[in-house]
């Protein structure tokens, strides 16, 4: 979930599992499960980069209880067929009061050069947001990273999935903004394949989501711009991070 909204008093929610990104008003991962892993610690950091700041934000699961509270009715619902896979096209949600985002088709793409070129990375994070190994039969999982670099910014949330002797399947929402622009683009592409056509792919690297998705077929692809609803000063030189919460 991605909103837009007036800023509020100081405070932060707790229990939350994901990225967000305020600029002026914030921009919020919604909350999400993460795995319970041994020696699991909650974390929470900050960084501020010109109008933006990033959180990112690691807690356990829910409980049970806390579920039923946040989801009421609905979540008691059993979903039928019920996909065992997890498969997952979520792009984001926009959320808004009184300022929202405006989204439009744009033929526009991602720079993935200016990505290659070799700039200070002045903030990282990655979020595992669910990962399932399927019975044994393969693995499906949905996590999110985010890089901050002095002219920019870049997010990619990525569902993977890997059914052992059947398919591959790869879920990518990409979102980018350069510090002098006045929107983001964001960039959806669902690549898939059966195993059976991947004889000329080393089975070695059905485990490597970068490796893969230049052997997988793009099925679908959105290009858009988040077009901001107003224009702030873009100026990312007073960037400055703050030390992990633990």
């Amino acid at each position: 979930m991605v909103t837009a909204r007036k800023p509020r008093g100081p405070g932060r929610r707790g229990g939350e599992t994901g990225v967000r990104c305020r600029r002026s008003c914030p921009l919020r991962a919604a909350p999400a499960a993460a795995m319970m892993i041994h020696g699991f610690q909650s974390s929470h950091r900050d960084f501020s980069f010109g109008p933006w700041t990033l959180t990112a934000t690691k807690t356990h699961i829910m409980k049970s209880a806390d579920v039923e509270k946040n989801e009421g009715e609905h979540s008691k619902e059993v979903i039928k067929p019920y996909d065992w896979t997890f498969t997952t096209d979520y792009k984001g949600t926009l959320l808004g009061e009184s300022l929202k985002l405006k989204v439009v088709p744009t033929t526009d793409h991602i720079d993935t050069e200016k990505l290659k070129a070799r700039e200070q990375i002045k903030f990282f994070e990655e979020v595992l947001l669910f990962e399932d190994e399927l019975h044994d039969h393969g693995v499906s999982s949905l996590s999110v990273k985010i890089r901050v670099m002095p002219s920019s910014f870049f997010l990619l949330l990525r569902f993977f999935l890997r059914i052992d002797g059947v398919l591959i399947r790869m879920n990518d929402t990409r979102l980018y903004h350069e510090a002098d622009k006045t929107y983001m683009l964001r960039e959806y592409t669902s690549r898939e394949s059966r195993i059976a056509n991947l004889m000329h792919v080393p089975p070695s690297l059905f485990t490597e989501p970068n490796e893969m998705s230049q052997h997988l077929p793009i099925k679908e692809r959105v290009c858009e711009k988040l077009l901001f609803p107003e224009k702030i000063d873009q100026n990312p030189t007073d960037s400055q991070a703050n030390a992990p919460v633990e």
